[in-house]
């Protein structure tokens, strides 16, 4: 217990904020009619969590190198049970996207700390052993968490996927503090080292405004006054912070790094990975309960598809493509993630959940076949003293990408539907309020408009996939022998470096 420790209670925190990315999936249409929440309400519920973990994930890496990171996970994680509770509490759609968000603020401390920990308590062979299973427990933890999700929800209620974490936070603190020796603070800030919180800001705002400048354009318009001022302020940030990034003496990002066609290529990769793979799952939850009347354990069993497959195919891909260039193995498999969303776009309302089966099996082939070789490509692709850069802006992109995706297809989805319901029962439907709506609209009308803009949404996700797929390909050159298999290790120190373990041959 004493050598293997220090794992487990990094994997066991690492799991459960992973799986809280997901696991609210299936619960949508259950937590909706509860709070009276609205179809934006329910995608900033997913889409807060996730935002903050991205927008935050870099600064706080650096923020741990300096205050010191067994000190940070243990504060993350304290946050994060704090966070849950709120959220099991709620009583109200805003309150519960606030809690959603300070959640993300502990899961970002406690993710951008994983791998650095990892890297200080373990060597050699055991480094290797430790980061393997890292690299399984999360991806896992992403594919179980609809599945968790509906059988808590179908069983004590939506408000048990948060109370759960509180004793899974309590084991992980215990374990933290019994099994993980203290890093020393300032190993990095020695030589004056200071954390950017300028770049922070401005890379939060960033993040944050154009997410919810999609989420509300599918409310007030694309055109409208409100969107182009939310627009702008992300546009002004994103300048911010470039400016600022050019002048701080340790960036949050160093921005030479984009310069690199292969880094840039994976970073695209990973946007458009969690983007085209996840971003749909809530809107086809929320198609198979409260349209279709699945319960909530089996709407999430009909998207084991994607969630078994992924796990299988990237548990066996390391090994059986050991040695084969990344930018074949992300780029085949953004292409299938496509393919699968182009495969989803064939509903209609006579469309049963069967339907789903060939794009999902795709779809998870093909993220089984992307999620092992993404850090390992940004790795290769950057000088090992910026290693640590590159494992967290491929984890923050893959984040930063399925928040985007559920803000993008969720505005695709009503769109298309108001073009049958009109705009208020289209936000409805969308929502989890379809039952609300049979008064007034037959029920073939309401698995019509559903499954059109469900196509629309899929067809969107496709695109993405392929686009991402092509651009991988084309941007992602190997400029070391080894491919992905070979990647090197995060430096111990290194912050940010959540990805770092995930690697083709891991």
């Amino acid at each position: 217990m004493r050598k293997w420790g220090p794992l487990t209670a990094v994997c066991l925190g690492t799991f459960m904020l992973l799986l809280d990315v997901t696991i609210v999936v299936v619960a949508v249409p259950d937590m909706a009619p509860a709070l009276d929440a609205s179809l934006s309400d329910v995608q900033w519920v997913i889409d807060g969590y996730a935002l903050a973990l991205a927008a935050l994930l870099l600064g706080i890496g650096a923020a741990a190198d300096v205050v010191g990171r067994r000190r940070v996970q243990v504060a993350g994680t304290a946050v994060f049970a704090l966070a849950s509770l709120g959220c099991g509490l709620a009583t109200s759609a805003e309150f519960l996207v606030a809690a959603r968000a300070v959640q993300g603020l502990g899961a970002a401390a406690m993710f951008a700390t994983t791998l650095p920990l990892l890297g200080a308590a373990y060597q050699g062979k055991d480094r290797s052993v430790a980061l393997g299973v890292w690299g399984a427990v999360s991806g896992g933890a992403a594919a179980l968490g609809p599945i968790v999700g509906g059988l808590l929800t179908a069983g004590p209620g939506w408000r048990w996927i948060f109370f759960v974490n509180l004793p899974v936070s309590v084991a992980a603190i215990w374990l933290t503090l019994r099994l993980l020796p203290p890093s020393r603070p300032g190993v990095r800030g020695a030589g004056g080292r200071r954390v950017d919180w300028a770049g922070t800001a401005m890379f939060a705002l960033f993040v944050g405004a154009v997410t919810y400048g999609v989420v509300r354009a599918g409310a007030v318009g694309w055109g409208s006054a409100a969107t182009a001022v939310t627009f702008a302020v992300a546009a002004l940030a994103l300048s911010a912070f470039v400016a600022v990034e050019r002048r701080v003496a340790h960036p949050l990002l160093d921005l030479r790094l984009l310069r690199e066609p292969a880094f840039t290529g994976v970073l695209v990769g990973a946007i458009g990975t969690n983007m085209a793979a996840f971003g749909l799952m809530p809107y086809l939850s929320i198609w198979l309960q409260t349209v279709l009347g699945m319960s909530a354990v089996r709407g999430s069993l009909a998207l084991v598809p994607l969630a078994g497959l992924s796990f299988v195919v990237a548990a066996v891909s390391g090994r059986l493509l050991h040695g084969v260039s990344a930018r074949y193995v992300i780029g085949v498999g953004l292409l299938l993630i496509g393919a699968g969303g182009c495969a989803l776009a064939t509903l209609d309302a006579d469309s049963s959940w069967p339907a789903l089966i060939p794009g999902l099996s795709v779809t998870g082939v093909g993220a089984g076949l992307v999620s092992p070789g993404l850090a390992g490509a940004a790795l290769a692709a950057v000088p090992p003293a910026n290693a640590g850069t590159a494992g967290g802006a491929v984890n923050t992109c893959r984040q930063l990408g399925y928040a985007l995706g559920v803000a993008v297809f969720g505005t695709v989805l009503t769109s298309r539907m108001a073009d049958a319901l009109g705009q208020d029962a289209a936000h409805t439907a969308a929502g989890g309020g379809a039952g609300a709506l049979r008064g007034a609209f037959s029920e073939h009308s309401v698995r019509a408009a559903f499954a059109s803009g469900l196509n629309g949404a899929s067809l969107m996700a496709g695109v993405t996939g392929l686009v991402a797929g092509v651009a991988v390909l084309v941007m992602v050159r190997a400029k070391r022998t080894g491919g992905a298999g070979q990647a090197p290790a995060a430096p111990s120190g290194a912050p940010g470096t959540a990805a770092a373990g995930e690697r083709v041959g891991a």
